[in-house]
């Protein structure tokens, strides 16, 4: 799978994890399908940041929310390439609201966006993989973990971390793998507006003071781990979800940073 010419799509890839994702393959020789849904100049800045790192591809743009979309991206990778080696699933969209309050569009988005998208783009690329092949799913702790205002896109998610269980087993034959990353908070700009545009969120420092490594964690976190699926290295690694949280998933209440006295300074050492 490493090396040079490989043909990898990836969704949502003119910002964020996406973009990072794409340079980092880009460094290895790939040939890099940056997909996009609007913004023709941000897509265009991060397929030339493919081509600055040694790589190439081209832009694509296709709101993969829609049936149509998928098949328009896929039409352009016959058009230029005719074959596949991985599909990233990166983009993401969905409401922020309390359950009670979600409309019917909001549900309809959040299933089409997170998980439809996914498996329909899936079915698309599994049949141009003449060679094997690898599909990652970018997933976050929502889907394990519930939280304010999450439910609509945490339980998209979760439906898509059960298709990678399910396509693992069926694509397997084909030399074909399946994996997700589960991000925890992730220092993006998603993060940002979750924690200071959501009408009545909790202090994101109160949050990470929560994590075992006390820190949001940085795209390249993801982006590494998202780099190590798609890679020889991760050649019988299949059906799995690998968290990249910082330890967020394995806690529960109540934290070590509510402690007090002696047994709050067992954790966290009184500052000099």
């Amino acid at each position: 799978m490493s090396g040079d010419g490989r043909v990898i799509v990836i969704t949502g890839a003119s910002r964020g994890i996406g973009r990072l994702l794409a340079r980092k393959l880009g460094a290895e020789g790939a040939n890099v399908v940056v997909n996009y849904r609007g913004n023709a100049e941000l897509a265009a800045e991060s397929l030339a940041d493919v081509r600055a790192a040694g790589g190439d591809g081209i832009a694509v743009q296709a709101d993969v929310e829609t049936p149509e979309g998928v098949e328009a991206l896929f039409a352009a990778v016959d058009a230029e390439y005719g074959r596949l080696d991985a599909f990233v699933a990166n983009a993401a969209a969905a409401a922020f609201k309390p359950i009670l309050e979600m409309k019917l569009h909001h549900l309809d988005r959040s299933y089409a966006m997170n998980a439809r998208s996914f498996v329909l783009g899936a079915q698309q690329a599994v049949r141009r993989m003449d060679r094997g092949g690898r599909i990652l799913y970018m997933s976050s702790y929502g889907s394990v973990r519930a939280f304010p205002t999450y439910a609509a896109l945490g339980a998209a998610k979760a439906m898509a971390e059960q298709y990678v269980r399910f396509m693992a087993a069926e694509f397997g034959p084909r030399g074909i793998t399946v994996n997700a990353v589960n991000g925890g908070l992730v220092d993006t700009d998603s993060l940002d507006y979750f924690y200071h545009r959501v009408p009545g969120m909790a202090p994101i420092e109160t949050v990470l003071a929560k994590l075992p490594l006390q820190r949001a964690a940085r795209p390249d976190d993801l982006a590494d781990a998202a780099q190590f699926l798609l890679s020889d290295k991760a050649g019988y690694i299949t059906g799995q979800v690998l968290a990249v949280d910082g330890g967020l998933t394995i806690i529960a209440p109540p934290f070590w940073s509510d402690t007090a006295g002696e047994l709050h300074d067992a954790v966290y050492p009184p500052a000099d």
